[in-house]
């Protein structure tokens, strides 16, 4: 038994808490007592988790046992501690009410001193056990949250690690360059962090996913992708490709970062009024993600030369896409980029 448990008694007769203490001090109990139960209560509240069991008489001026043992249950910080009645009354529906209030025991006077202190001990062991149990439960609980957080952070490091590799591939088989996609992941972000719908995960998920938005054209023929001029309409048609085989390329993963990849290569060629492609999606029906890609995706690449095209100055750019607000962009997204402007461009020539 661990070394000195408390035991408060609770009755209004001086006799009969003389009569339990010296019953039960023979196992070397420490007490408390109280000669009713708003006494009770009060040295209780004070310091709940010095007490181990609680032997409760029934019938006592104001406040009955009852509802003193009600008001220690409805008490997070007192409702564990194990109530045992100990009273004169032995009709059932007293017996019957004390344990509806949460007593563990009823033990009728006269009682029997082995009597009480076999429960006695046995009540306040299973209570000790219980403390134990829940400490134990408590460690193992945190250990398993830690490993818990340690294999998704290894899981996430591995979704980074396979995004990087998929990126590296993507950018040696088209024009993309590794300055525009890191730039492109910032802008990203950088939206994402002034969505007021949008959290910190999704700013964390659109910094690592959004590299991913052309990885479809890896499935686009080389001399496409490289061609110095404009499209034909039929070398478009393949071109739009790309989005569809983003898509079917890391739909069936189950990973965050790549789930939220396959949603930004398949839409972010998607447009606000329903004039993308490859689903011709309106408004709200695109994804946030695709429509936040569709903006830093356009920005950046005008800016910045391509084999195709010289940079854009900025002027220019900006208000291009002041122009195609609710066009080809996201409203709401277009207010966020010209109230950040000045970060927005900062990032833009950054690298």
């Amino acid at each position: 038994m661990l070394k000195n448990p408390r035991i408060m008694i609770v009755d209004d007769v001086v006799v009969n808490i003389q009569v339990a203490m010296n019953i039960l001090k023979e196992d070397h109990y420490d007490f408390s007592f109280a000669m009713n139960g708003s006494e009770a209560l009060e040295l209780i509240e004070q310091e709940p988790e010095v007490f181990s069991l609680i032997l409760l008489d029934v019938m006592m001026p104001g406040m009955d046992g009852f509802e003193v043992c009600q008001i220690l249950k409805n008490n997070p910080a007192t409702a564990d501690i194990p109530v045992i009645f100990l009273t004169a009354r032995v009709d059932i529906d007293s017996i019957s009410k004390g344990f509806a209030v949460g007593g563990v025991d009823y033990i009728t006077k006269p009682f029997h001193p082995e009597e009480l202190l076999v429960r006695t001990k046995n009540h306040i062991e299973l209570f000790h056990a219980r403390l134990l149990l829940k400490q134990h439960c408590l460690v193992l609980e945190t250990k398993v949250k830690h490993e818990r957080h340690k294999l998704l952070s290894e899981l996430e490091e591995n979704q980074k690690d396979m995004i990087f590799m998929l990126t590296e591939l993507m950018e040696s088989t088209s024009d993309e360059t590794g300055k525009h996609i890191k730039r492109l992941s910032e802008i990203a972000a950088l939206l994402a962090k002034y969505h007021p719908s949008l959290n910190d995960e999704d700013v964390e998920i659109l910094y690592h996913a959004a590299p991913m938005h052309d990885i479809g054209k890896m499935m686009v023929a080389p001399e496409l992708l490289n061609k110095p001029g404009r499209y034909t309409d039929e070398e478009f048609e393949a071109m739009k490709s790309h989005a569809n085989h983003g898509y079917e390329l890391l739909k069936n993963s189950e990973r965050k970062l790549i789930k939220a990849a396959a949603i930004i290569a398949h839409e972010h060629h998607e447009k606000w009024n329903g004039q993308g492609y490859p689903r011709g999606l309106i408004g709200t029906q695109i994804h946030i993600y695709g429509r936040i890609v569709a903006l830093a995706d356009v920005f950046d690449a005008l800016a910045h030369s391509r084999r195709y095209k010289d940079a854009w100055q900025i002027d220019d750019v900006v208000n291009y896409i002041k122009g195609l607000s609710g066009i080809q962009f996201d409203p709401e997204l277009v207010a966020i980029f010209l109230e950040h402007l000045d970060e927005f461009i900062a990032i833009c020539y950054s690298k």
